[in-house]
């Protein structure tokens, strides 16, 4: 796990992006789930993401991806713990925000208005017993209280459109929708206040593939027009190569490599990586035999 990084010989791994600006630090950031024994889920991870960048988080399962996702989003539950490690939010206005200083009420002002996140498993994130406009409303009740009943739900409806839902889907329940919508709905909600950081936890898992390169095609078009952050966690590497300017690979809790997708793709550095990246078979070449002893398959 100490091979030589691709972080280490790449300036964008750590640097500036296209020229832009970090809008999340994370340095040297532990996460411990205080069980017997302990169990160091993240050890001493460093990232930095930039303004505009979608950045991939891949790894197996149980790698730490989604802790490290809740520990910079101030959203671990015990027994999890961090245990180390500085957050810093630099905000657009120019200010800089300590994030593991926020609590209470100032961590949920902060929350879903600066960072808001896409949690894995629709059905299990919206509220099942009230409907799609009650849950948006609620958004905007409690971090936008000066907004009239009219332009709430102007911007449900134009939050809907903007995903790709018929705003008539308001009035439905998460179970009257496909997979697909519920996620676009989540989406929908995570925009709902403009964060400048979006993290993704697996938006597409257990979606069928037409559907999710409709979703992902969605992703990309609204990070350009509104020009947020992504942080995108998926086992699926190819994914990340297609949609990520830059690429972190996680392995027992640690950071193994980070560099751009192209630089991933055209010369891992990690021996995970390059295992990662020969474990997809070619779309090219020969077929295979498919003929069993004396019959076929």
């Amino acid at each position: 796990m100490n091979a030589p990084l691709a972080a280490e010989r790449s300036p964008a791994a750590h640097g500036s992006v296209d020229g832009r600006e970090p809008v999340l630090t994370a340095r040297n950031v532990s996460v411990d789930y205080e069980v017997s024994p302990v169990v160091h889920a993240v050890r001493d991870v460093s990232i930095t993401l930039h303004r505009g960048e979608i950045l991939g988080l891949a790894g197996e399962s149980g790698c730490g991806k989604t802790t490290l996702a809740y520990g910079i989003n101030q959203l671990l539950r015990p027994p999890a713990n961090l245990t180390s490690g500085e957050i810093t939010f630099h905000d657009q206005d120019g200010t800089d925000v300590d994030l593991r200083r926020l609590e209470g009420e100032a961590l949920r002002a902060f929350r879903w208005d600066k960072i808001s996140m896409v949690f894995q498993g629709a059905m299990n994130s919206l509220n099942p017993v009230i409907t799609i406009r009650a849950q948006l409303h609620d958004v905007f009740t409690t971090h936008r209280p000066g907004m009239t009943k009219k332009q709430k739900e102007e911007r449900s409806q134009e939050l809907l459109r903007k995903v790709g839902v018929d705003p008539n889907r308001l009035d439905s329940y998460a179970h009257q929708l496909s997979g697909g919508m519920r996620q676009r709905v989540m989406i929908a909600m995570a925009l709902a206040l403009n964060p400048q950081v979006m993290i993704m936890d697996e938006p597409t898992t257990a979606l069928d593939v037409v559907v999710q390169r409709g979703i992902l095609r969605e992703i990309m078009r609204l990070r350009e027009e509104f020009n947020f952050a992504v942080v995108f966690i998926t086992h699926d590497l190819p994914l990340l190569l297609e949609i990520s300017d830059r690429i972190a690979v996680m392995l027992q809790g640690e950071i193994v490599e980070l560099d751009t997708a192209a630089n991933i793709y055209e010369n891992a550095q990690h021996p995970y990586t390059r295992r990662l990246l020969s474990s997809f078979p070619s779309l090219t070449g020969d077929r295979g035999s498919f003929i069993r002893t004396g019959e076929e398959a």
